[in-house]
């Protein structure tokens, strides 16, 4: 049987911001507010094929939307995206941030945007005082008073749901994520790398180390050169719920090239327009590692909707569209 349909919801998509001004912070506040409606439905549906699922994981209610194609066929087996958001988003609002949902629905793929777990779950999110937040090894939630469920069985949970309901191509299951979400995906990728295909963080870090990959999980990275929330050297990012050391994005990326066993120089390093690829592919098992750094851009999705002020997060970029490039980079990585 079909679930319920979802209605509408006003977008949201909000991340990691810093404390500036007070005019700053009551622009925040004004769309905490209307985040706080993300699990509010309205009177219109988005499409007949959007709709809110529901699992239960450990003692909480975890919910994710899931967005199919039109023509819709569980013979195609297709292929799924989960989308992670950033801390203090939802799910709806990573769908307004970077048009997932109509990429699916052009190249014949589920694309799913699950729900983090707000500071005190028996309350409704709100970005500035009961943030959405993915457990992603940082140590952040538990410096907010926060006890995470297992975001990675959640994830697990999705998958299966997805094969088992939608028959969804087990060799085809990609993560991607922003800021939390990001380093979520990466989390999700060394704990869950029998599961998934590849992974596309966008401006986070792993926090793990010294891990090993039960199989090599390709990567694709993109963030900003002038991004003020996960600085590329590293330093203190100043957040709405408290300070977090960040380390140097490249640890994030060593760490990554050694669990693929992939060679100390790249095959590749080119700059065009703006933006610096350097491609690992001389990786064991199939690895492979593409990473984009994009000039004067901040703490956003490239391409997509910011919809923070940009004195916090920094300036947005149409010089490469991540929602395009990393599915091009999943086509091109199943299992």
């Amino acid at each position: 049987g079909r679930e319920r349909l979802i209605r509408h919801v006003r977008p949201t998509g909000y991340t990691s911001a810093i404390w500036i001004s007070a005019i700053a912070m009551l622009a925040i506040a004004v769309a905490a507010h209307r985040a706080s409606a993300a699990a509010k439905p309205d009177a219109s549906p988005i499409a007949p094929w959007d709709r809110v699922e529901t699992l239960k994981v450990g003692d909480l209610n975890r919910h994710f939307i899931v967005h199919v194609p039109p023509g819709f066929d569980a013979k195609q087996k297709l292929a799924v995206v989960i989308m992670l958001h950033g801390a203090g988003g939802t799910g709806q609002g990573a769908i307004s941030m970077t048009n997932w949902d109509q990429k699916a629905d052009r190249e014949n793929f589920i694309a799913v945007f699950p729900d983090g777990v707000p500071i005190n779950p028996k309350r409704g999110p709100a970005f500035l005082t009961n943030p959405q937040l993915w457990n992603d090894e940082s140590g952040r939630n538990a410096r907010a008073g926060f006890h995470s469920d297992d975001d990675v069985g959640f994830i697990s949970h999705i998958i299966d749901t997805l094969e088992s309901r939608f028959d969804a191509d087990p060799k085809r299951i990609y993560v991607t994520g922003f800021s939390n979400g990001a380093s979520m995906t990466f989390t999700v990728g060394v704990e869950l790398s029998d599961k998934v295909a590849a992974i596309a963080p966008v401006a986070g870090h792993l926090w793990l180390r010294g891990h090993n990959l039960k199989r090599s999980v390709p990567l694709i990275y993109i963030i900003g050169r002038s991004d003020p929330l996960e600085p590329l050297n590293g330093g203190q990012a100043r957040l709405p719920w408290g300070r977090l050391q960040q380390p140097p994005i490249e640890e994030s990326l060593a760490e990554w090239r050694r669990m693929l066993g992939c060679g100390a120089k790249p095959n590749a390093d080119a700059s065009s327009g703006g933006i610096e690829k350097i491609q690992f592919s001389e990786c064991s098992d199939g690895g492979a590692v593409v990473e984009y750094f994009i000039d004067d851009m901040g703490h956003v999705w490239p391409g997509g909707r910011n919809q923070l002020p940009q004195r916090i997060v920094g300036k947005s970029s149409d010089k490469l569209n991540a929602t395009d490039v990393i599915w091009d980079f999943f086509k091109a990585h199943p299992m």
